[in-house]
């Protein structure tokens, strides 16, 4: 079914869509921030932070480090957590059409917090063909949450429950 059919029990054209099967990282600098991408696809100023597609046979984290590599230029990180099963965002209904060919519903990803080893000077948002951010900072992760596209807010506030603590740790650590 295609975006264009409605599915006969709901009358919404995206449900019977799969989703995208996709990866993301929080990824935490050393005073326990994220990183945070600017895209450069969208006049808002929508920043997020880095994710992307997952081939169904690739191993989740080494998809998270292609993603990495592809988007900030460096894959320069060691994964602290990660959920154990994918976390779903659907799209609103005017950008399922528009996104993916039409071909899915949202995404569901399995998300990794990791802590960047490397520094700034390694981030290069052109480091690629096909730039996905036009800029880039360290944020509180809550401030982040705050700034992302309402539809990915309730993905971003469980990220948040279950990552943010990490950032306190890392502000120790980093001292000591």
């Amino acid at each position: 079914m295609n975006a264009q059919t409605p599915d006969p029990a709901t009358g919404d054209p995206a449900a019977s869509l799969p989703y995208r099967k996709g990866v993301g990282i929080v990824l935490f600098n050393d005073r326990g921030e994220v990183f945070a991408g600017q895209r450069i696809d969208s006049p808002l100023p929508a920043w997020q932070m880095p994710q992307g597609g997952r081939e169904e046979d690739e191993d989740p984290w080494q998809a998270a480090l292609r993603e990495l590599a592809e988007e900030i230029g460096t894959a320069a990180a060691q994964p602290l957590a990660r959920t154990e099963e994918p976390i779903r965002y659907d799209l609103p209904p005017e950008l399922v059409g528009k996104v993916w060919g039409g071909r899915y519903r949202g995404q569901e990803q399995i998300w990794f917090a990791a802590r960047f080893l490397g520094s700034d000077e390694d981030i290069r948002l052109d480091a690629t063909d096909h730039p996905e951010f036009r800029a880039w900072r360290w944020m509180p992760f809550d401030a982040l949450v705050a700034q992302i596209v309402p539809f990915k807010r309730a993905l971003y506030e469980e990220l948040h429950r279950r990552f943010g603590p990490l950032a306190e740790r890392i502000r120790t650590a980093a001292r000591s």
